[in-house]
């Protein structure tokens, strides 16, 4: 049964016309389905309407901000408190020392937080933060990572000049040699490594770091005396209650948190070690909307859930098992080519004989009703990226 669209093709048209391309960015439609919705109307728990009022689940949790669910109550309780109070000031809120307090206590290697607003305004203050550690130049950065649309690491590189990365690094991801070379080849001035807690890129295969890996980039570091950076900005909170390396016993000396911890209100952070602390004073990092009260608030109490709700992080696994098992047994016994990744928000690959593939995945597609989402390609989808059909966290 084909949609009711005309609301959406009528707000399209409009954008066309005053937005560059209708919309850009990670949350542009452009390579999907032309029916397919590009703006909302809005969205409650793990559910979300367009305007013309059709409803889905949204499985890939805005991106990743949304853990709890839209308009989860004990979050937006603390974040109108605060709103009532005050958000931008002339000065922070006390909620900025509370918020700060609450990663410390819950982020092993955290001794202090810094507060931004965007992934990438905290993976750029920490390659700054790197960088004046021992005054040294060259980062080391995994080939094909994403962390973030700045200058030096933005994946479209239009607009942008050799120069902007003239001092970073390629290694191979989950590779020690590649990465022991990168240290040999710039011995001396290697000022830090960032690496993401589980290769996680949208258009590529996901998949877990080799522990060797991880623990050979900890001792790598500490023999150049460079420092550890840990990108968790995705994953952060998905994988544990903690760094996401903790699971692998890797303790970096800054961390870089955004997306969840919040639920949705805008607000990223860089955690650091004391070790990292004289050079986190030392560099000048602002935004005016840096040090607004009401995102902090609604972190602090995101937080506490976190602490507090021990059985979600083995329900969550548990869901996710059960989502991944029958495009498993479509992989191992039904010939139909499937790509998954390990971590959350859950992301499904589909490679090939799409309606087949439908006729297999029955509870998907009825649960995942956008019309034409799983009927096929788009051309334009198609040639970027041969089929790849991205997919969210499955309702609790």
């Amino acid at each position: 049964m084909a949609l009711a669209n005309a609301k959406q093709l009528a707000i399209k048209e409009r954008a066309q016309r005053v937005i560059p391309g209708g919309m850009y960015g990670h949350e542009s439609t452009g390579l999907l389905p032309e029916n397919f919705p590009q703006f909302l109307a809005r969205a409650k728990g793990a559910r979300m309407w367009d305007l013309d009022g059709n409803e889905y689940i949204d499985y890939l949790c805005a991106y990743g901000p949304n853990l709890f669910g839209y308009g989860y109550e004990p979050i937006e309780e603390a974040a109108r408190a605060q709103a009532e109070l005050g958000d931008t000031l002339t000065a922070p809120s006390a909620a900025m020392v509370d918020l700060a307090e609450a990663f410390v206590e819950q982020v092993s290697h955290a001794d202090w937080a810094k507060f931004c607003k965007n992934g990438t305004d905290a993976t750029s203050m920490a390659i700054v933060t790197a960088r004046a550690f021992k005054g040294r130049r060259k980062i080391l950065c995994a080939e094909g990572a994403y962390h973030g649309a700045a200058h030096w690491c933005t994946p479209i590189r239009t607009g942008t000049v050799a120069e902007d990365r003239a001092h970073i690094v390629f290694f191979q991801y989950n590779d020690p040699q590649s990465l022991e070379d990168a240290f040999k080849a710039n011995e001396g001035d290697v000022a830090g490594v960032i690496a993401t807690p589980f290769r996680h890129e949208v258009f590529s295969d996901q998949f877990l770091p080799d522990p060797e890996y991880a623990r050979l980039a900890r001792r790598l570091c500490d023999e150049a005396d460079a420092l550890l950076i840990v990108d968790d900005v995705r994953a952060g909170f998905r994988i544990a209650r903690d760094c996401s390396w903790e699971k692998v016993g890797v303790r970096p000396d800054l961390s870089c948190w955004g997306k969840c911890f919040a639920n949705g209100h805008p607000i990223s952070a860089l955690l650091g070690s004391d070790k990292a602390r004289d050079a986190a004073i030392s560099t000048f990092v602002t935004g005016s909307f840096w040090f607004s009260a009401v995102p902090m608030a609604a972190g602090v109490r995101t937080l506490r859930e976190i602490r507090d709700r021990t059985a979600d992080r083995s329900r969550t696994a548990g869901t996710a098992t059960w989502f991944r098992s029958p495009a498993d047994g479509a992989r191992d016994n039904a010939d139909v080519p499937v790509r998954r990744g390990p971590g959350l928000p859950y992301r499904l690959r589909m490679v090939e004989r799409m309606p087949r593939a439908r006729r297999l995945f029955p509870s998907l597609s009825q649960s995942v009703r956008i019309g034409g989402a799983w009927r096929g390609r788009a051309k334009r989808y198609a040639e970027r990226s041969r089929g790849r059909v991205p997919c969210g966290q499955v309702e609790p």
